[in-house]
């Protein structure tokens, strides 16, 4: 584990950019994003103090959602804006004064890089990381504003069945809204038709709220877009088979919630 400077940038040449664009001048109404798709980190952090199996582990990464993301882009020809760095280095679904945006712990796993950080250092992370991640979203966002396309925003995530000394978690995946459930409600009615023995379940094993998220908050309720955060269990997309099979079934319900909605 290297130290964290307090000047200058955290990320160098030979570090991956923070953010990927797919299809960016899409004109499908579904807008993907996934803020947990990649477990890269900086160089000048090292390993973070964390082991080469824990940054396997749902701790780093949304295991499988990447993929799934990317596997519906293609199906949709949708837009897709995806995140490269791990989430312990910063979470780009949280804002920056949350403890878990940049956690010294998780799920009982220490971080020891991420322990006695002070201010300038967790700006640093955020500027460089979590700022061009959501300054793009951003900027996508406002060109479709401007020429009228409508735009349905969906989250890609994944969860892990189980935390440590937790109970099991048996939904097959979660429906996340807060304060708008509209394309939630759609979503589910046209999946609950295509699946009707999969667990299906509305805001677990999270919820949205304005403090541990921020995707839905400042893209999606703050510009009054219809959206949804999908949290699949990572169980179900840990390979090549069953990623294909979670893709195309929710790029399939997506289109349909698109011909019903008429956009």
């Amino acid at each position: 584990m290297t130290v964290q400077d307090d000047t200058g940038k955290l990320l160098s040449a030979q570090d991956p950019v923070p953010v990927e664009v797919e299809n960016p001048d899409s004109t499908s109404p579904v807008f993907l994003v996934c803020e947990h798709a990649g477990r890269a980190v900086p160089a000048r952090l090292g390993d973070l103090g964390v082991s080469a199996a824990d940054m396997e582990r749902h701790i780093a990464w949304d295991v499988g959602a990447g993929p799934v993301a990317r596997l519906m882009a293609a199906r949709l020809g949708a837009t897709l804006v995806r995140q490269n760095f791990s989430r312990l280095v910063i979470d780009c679904n949280r804002p920056l004064d949350a403890e878990s945006c940049i956690p010294p712990v998780s799920d009982q796993t220490p971080v020891p890089a991420n322990q006695g950080l002070n201010e300038s250092q967790r700006r640093q992370r955020f500027d460089d990381i979590h700022r061009p991640f959501h300054d793009r979203v951003a900027g996508l966002l406002d060109a479709r504003a401007g020429q009228g396309r409508p735009t349905l925003l969906v989250a890609v995530h994944s969860y892990t069945m189980r935390l440590n000394g937790g109970s099991e978690r048996p939904w097959h995946l979660g429906l996340l809204y807060n304060r708008d459930d509209t394309l939630a409600q759609r979503l589910m009615s046209h999946l609950a038709k295509r699946t009707p023995g999969l667990n299906l379940v509305f805001n677990e094993p999270y919820s949205v709220d304005d403090y541990t998220d921020y995707t839905i908050p400042v893209h999606g309720e703050t510009r009054g877009l219809p959206h949804v955060l999908l949290e699949i269990r990572n169980t179900e997309i840990r390979d090549d088979a069953g990623q294909a099979y979670w893709a195309g079934l929710l790029s399939d319900a997506l289109g349909d919630v698109v011909e019903a909605m008429d956009l």
